[in-house]
């Protein structure tokens, strides 16, 4: 395995800057994610690391070497399409071996290793079958074992589990977690499923227009997200994020907002810092951290009942507060929530990130 880096690699298609000079590494045996949405540079990102595209400025390294110009055979990589893309005349037991096949391997080590593989990947016994006949699950292990029959420097994965169904997804999600962490794989895996990505990586790269927003562990992601675009991408339901006033003196800090109380809190050089460019910030927590309140109680949002979605375990209650904006809830209980048209939610003190005018958190206290 190797490591992987770009530095200050930038791509145009005319006048479209798809990356623009990002730069970050990634270490040997680590899986990292590009996480963002559609437009976001992370497949663009992908392909210059096999050698599809070439960056317009910037050099792409494997290993330590410069591989910016070098073609695709070159690399010692291998990619897992999001398309599968077997050869639908080709056999099960030919499609995984044909990587060795086009470096010249005799039939006897070709197939045996492909057979090899295939058994690893629990589709040893269908490696007669046309990929027409055999499940899309099955045909996801497949495209993973034509990845794997021949040993790669970095494994890349262009969302390969974006056509299976829910459960199929997870199972395949849970086995690709396994695989990597078994063989120490250099993994670098696309997706714009948050889930996917907290699930399977060791750290992620979350891209918007072009750039890394933010390149951490899943939970440094999560508990302190960089901006708002982080916080709103990271998490079902997302964080939520409420528009407020800041006032401060005696070194206390008051929010206010319509239907929102908060407890002053201290007035740290981060957040006067933030308050140089304006009186505007935005006050985020996630929705695991609210509960039902009494009605005035301290570090409350309050508004009307928007939705109450029973999942079970636990429930999804939605209130729209008077300017419009939505505010979610999860909370876990095995009882149905009766509530009335008006709800009130608390929140934790140590539970609450604020956010600058520009979208960028205000580091707390130690941090």
């Amino acid at each position: 395995m190797a490591s992987v880096e770009f530095r200050n690699v930038t791509k145009t298609f005319g006048s479209f800057n798809a990356v623009s000079d990002v730069s970050f590494s990634i270490g040997d045996g680590e899986f990292v994610c590009l996480l963002g949405p559609s437009g976001c540079g992370k497949t663009t990102s992908l392909r210059m690391i096999a050698g599809l595209e070439t960056p317009t400025a910037g050099q792409v390294l494997i290993g330590g070497d410069d591989v910016t110009h070098y073609h695709p055979k070159d690399r010692q990589i291998s990619m897992v399409f999001q398309d599968y893309a077997l050869y639908p005349h080709m056999n099960l037991a030919d499609n995984i071996a044909y990587p060795l096949k086009v470096r010249g391997k005799s039939v006897t080590e070709r197939h045996g290793r492909a057979r090899e593989v295939a058994d690893v990947l629990k589709i040893g016994h269908l490696l007669d079958r046309l990929p027409s006949q055999i499940s899309g699950g099955q045909q996801q292990r497949t495209s993973l074992a034509r990845a794997l029959v021949y040993p790669s420097q970095v494994y890349l994965f262009d969302e390969p589990l974006s056509n299976l169904d829910a459960k199929l997804r997870l199972e395949a999600r849970g086995f690709l977690n396994h695989l990597q962490r078994d063989m120490g794989m250099t993994a670098v895996y696309v997706t714009h499923d948050q889930a996917e990505a907290m699930a399977l990586a060791t750290r992620i790269a979350v891209m918007d227009q072009g750039q890394i927003v933010q390149y951490a562990s899943p939970i440094e992601i999560y508990r302190r997200p960089a901006t708002t675009f982080v916080a709103n991408f990271v998490g079902n339901p997302p964080m939520n994020l409420v528009p407020v006033d800041a006032v401060h003196g005696d070194g206390q800090l008051q929010l206010s907002a319509i239907g929102i109380t908060l407890d002053g809190l201290t007035m740290s050089s981060a957040i006067s810092a933030a308050l140089g460019g304006g009186k505007t910030l935005t006050l985020g927590v996630r929705p695991e951290h609210l509960a039902i309140a009494e009605p005035g109680a301290p570090n409350t949002i309050s508004g009307q009942l928007f939705a109450n979605e029973n999942m079970g375990p636990e429930s999804l209650v939605t209130i729209e507060r008077p300017d419009g904006s939505r505010v979610t809830a999860r909370i876990f209980t095995d009882d149905h929530i009766a509530l009335n048209d008006a709800v009130t939610l608390g929140f934790s003190r140590e539970h609450v990130h604020l956010f600058d005018g520009a979208g960028n958190r205000i580091p707390a206290d130690g941090e």
